[in-house]
């Protein structure tokens, strides 16, 4: 029995109740006999060809099931920020992450929402996880960025460079300025802080920016101001 089968069979006990719960527990590889395997495969595809639906229904939770998982293997990795690349109430009790590239538009998008949430939610914290995969001046931004936060200016660098624009040399220049960066410091972990951050987003099924990270949910794409405000809630009522 494959995994799909598996999944369907568990999504089968919310249909049929005691009868589904049965055919989920005798599920097993192995446990089966050939005449019980024939039962089972023909109910199985009778349901889903009746309602076709539950069948990306079933998948996403089960992406969300198994990036619970991933969020708490390394809650820790992914909620303390690189230094100072944090906004909002650094003691909050609730963190919300994002990671993103300085040339993502949605990502630009996303900053006066994340400003919005943390004026009306003074008990957020923000972390920002540099993900630089979609050109090479992104990962020449991000460890600008790092620079930045490791000389405390993150948040002025941050708001300069999405204000002016697509990301090049001299754009990241013009926002170290204004920011007071020192681009000649670049930490010697900035390199090896990016892998990591790669490495988090392959875990957890990210494959574009933004994506946040907020109590046991992966979520994607520029989400509007409420839809953030219900995750840091869900997550706060459940202590994450």
């Amino acid at each position: 029995m494959n995994r799909l089968q598996l999944l369907l069979l568990v999504v089968l006990g919310g249909a049929f109740g005691a009868g589904g719960m049965w055919l989920a527990e005798r599920a097993a590889p192995g446990e089966l006999s050939g005449a019980d395997r024939s039962r089972v495969e023909q109910i199985v595809r009778d349901y889903v060809l009746a309602n076709p639906e539950i069948i990306p229904q079933a998948m996403q939770r089960l992406q969300e099931r198994e990036g619970e998982k991933a969020i708490a293997a390394d809650r820790s990795r992914i909620e303390t920020p690189y230094k100072g690349a944090v906004m909002g109430n650094p003691d909050g009790d609730v963190t919300l992450v994002e990671f993103f590239d300085y040339n993502c538009g949605y990502c630009r998008a996303s900053l006066p929402i994340i400003e919005q949430l943390i004026e009306r939610d003074p008990k957020v914290r923000v972390v920002f996880r540099e993900l630089p995969i979609l050109a090479e001046e992104s990962r020449d931004a991000a460890r600008a960025s790092l620079a930045a936060a490791a000389q405390g200016r993150f948040v002025p660098f941050h708001n300069a460079l999405y204000a002016a624009g697509p990301v090049t040399a001299d754009s990241i220049a013009a926002a170290a300025r204004t920011a007071g960066v020192d681009l000649g410091k670049i930490p010697d972990d900035a390199d090896t802080e990016i892998a990591g951050n790669i490495g988090l987003a392959t875990k957890l099924g990210i494959s574009g920016t933004p994506a946040w990270v907020v109590g046991d949910r992966v979520l994607s794409g520029a989400l509007p101001l409420d839809r953030l405000q219900d995750a840091v809630a869900a997550a706060r009522a459940r202590g994450k």
